[in-house]
């Protein structure tokens, strides 16, 4: 007796008389409506000659650039996503309150009186129109003078100040995060989260520091590791489910930010005692071992402040131990996000140097100190020879470390083979997207339309996703064999591509991304 599978796709459902045969017909309608990788030459030529007529034109340049696919934001942190404005709003509706000199959150009780309160209710902001402007202001870099404030300290200070209305809203952050993403068309992003919530901080306050990594780690996994992990997976379940209303997915009119990728870094805050940051390392590594969300770990907070500085190779061959341990575990950190008077020259020799060959980076976040590194030439060419990746955060640099223009190591990068990818940080703070940080590369360093595509499709090469690359050539760009014959104008793809991207979560995100190249450059 034949049994008879029926499958649908495009709304059309098919009979098909074995599975193997379903299971192919499946794989086709998945990519049946994505156009092939390839492009043609002629419609590309026109979308570049477009580029040059408005690139010195930015009304024009910023609207071709937020239409532009971008592929993947690979250095964006969930807490410094968030606009202030939105944070208000949860700060209100979870009645907390601001210190008014400081604008610094403050659980209740609040002054009963918003006009004359010290420690008035957040929602007075909504009646108090300086209120609420200087709020905006210290939870963000909207309206920051150079001279007043350096921006490095107003910018650090933010997160302290608001960090209380993101307590109980992780999954609104996440839907916020997403719909921003989609705003810049970009499809997949990797969002740097402490996701556990402090509990890694307080099992590393009970472990003893010796020095043997190995038997630190042992304790930690014997006395309650387990247990932050299984809670930190639980608690993003629950904060993935109010992601998902928050966006209206599945529903008729779903939000855009519904169609992003999402996967997780765990950051490690390595400003904390070197046992917090052990337990809170060893924690990242477990949960991007068993838990596919996360896909790798960084260490965040400021390079340049004191613990980061004093303990900075510590944590390296931490990092260098737990990657024997897990040496499947993806990692990427900050390095150079320094500059001079923040450090002394003499402390801008070797973090990004040691960050690689120490730590096991395979890609670098600012990496702005580049040239004040000892053998700045030779980093260059180990760098592009070992493919590590820059996560290149324009406005950032400039903000934070007064860094910008041909004094950033941008086109020092770009001239040594290095791949670069373009990035946000933290772009609710910043008050920028991923759009403006391509419309200042471009204006600054008077780059292409085809640069500006390599930056895009770099972004998702570099990423930590599961699976092999489109790229057999990732520097030309050239695919693999399985794709090589398919075309833009196919209906559908041959066997062997539709066999290779359903094999490779990595591979399908970049065969989208040349997708939606292919028809927004159909428009020009």
């Amino acid at each position: 007796m034949k049994l008879c599978y029926r499958v649908k796709f495009s709304g059309v459902a098919l009979k098909v008389q074995n599975m193997g045969k379903a299971i192919a017909v499946l794989l086709a309608g998945l990519f049946l409506t994505i156009p092939a990788m390839a492009q043609s030459p002629a419609v590309t030529q026109r979308t570049v000659h477009y580029f040059d007529s408005i690139r010195k034109q930015p009304p024009q340049l910023l609207a071709f650039l937020r239409e532009m696919p971008k592929g993947a934001d690979p250095h964006n942190h969930l807490a410094g996503a968030l606009n202030a404005e939105n944070l208000i709003n949860w700060a209100a509706n979870d009645g907390l309150c601001v210190d008014r000199s400081a604008a610094q959150l403050e659980p209740p009780p609040c002054d009963d009186i918003c006009a004359k309160g010290t420690k008035p209710s957040v929602s007075c902001a909504y009646q108090d129109q300086d209120l609420y402007n200087s709020i905006v202001d210290a939870w963000s870099m909207r309206n920051w003078e150079r001279g007043h404030e350096s921006g490095h300290d107003h910018f650090f200070a933010t997160f302290g100040k608001f960090s209380l209305a993101t307590h109980h809203h992780v999954g609104d952050a996440l839907a916020e995060a997403l719909q921003q993403a989609a705003h810049d068309r970009v499809q997949y992003i990797e969002l740097m989260h402490t996701a556990d919530g402090g509990q890694a901080i307080q099992l590393g306050s009970k472990l003893t520091w010796n020095g043997d990594f190995s038997s630190m780690r042992n304790w930690l996994l014997n006395n309650g590791l387990a247990d932050v992990a299984l809670a930190t997976r639980m608690q993003l379940d629950a904060d993935e489910v109010t992601m998902r209303s928050d966006l209206g997915c599945g529903a008729l009119h779903a939000d855009p930010g519904c169609e992003v990728g999402v996967r997780y870094l765990y950051q490690v805050l390595r400003g904390l005692p070197r046992e917090a940051v052990f337990t809170q390392m060893v924690l990242g590594f477990e949960l991007a071992k068993s838990d596919p969300r996360f896909v790798g770990i960084n260490l965040v907070m400021p390079e340049d402040a004191y613990i980061p500085m004093h303990d900075f190779e510590l944590h390296m061959r931490m990092l260098d131990y737990l990657h024997g341990v897990y040496p499947t575990v993806h990692i990427t950190l900050h390095a150079g996000e320094l500059s001079r008077p923040l450090v002394s020259p003499s402390e801008m020799r070797s973090h990004i140097r040691k960050s690689i060959e120490l730590g096991h980076a395979e890609r670098i976040g600012h990496g702005v100190d580049l040239m004040s590194e000892d053998d700045a030439a030779g980093l260059l060419h180990e760098m592009a020879q070992r493919n590590i990746l820059v996560e290149a955060c324009l406005t950032s640099n400039d903000e934070i470390l007064g860094v910008k223009g041909y004094e950033h190591p941008f086109m020092a990068y770009r001239r040594a083979g290095v791949p670069i990818a373009l990035a946000t940080d933290d772009e609710g703070v910043s008050r920028s997207d991923l759009t403006h940080e391509y419309e200042r590369a471009a204006e600054t360093y008077d780059l292409s339309y085809g640069d500006l595509k390599t930056m895009a499709r770099n972004s998702l090469e570099h990423s930590f996703l599961p699976g092999e690359s489109l790229w057999r050539d990732a520097r030309r760009f050239i695919p693999v064999t399985s794709c090589s014959t398919d075309k833009p104008s196919a209906l559908k793809l041959s066997a062997s591509c539709g066999k290779f991207l359903a094999a490779n979560e990595r591979a399908q995100m970049q065969w989208k991304l040349e997708a939606k190249f292919a028809e927004f450059e159909k428009k020009y």
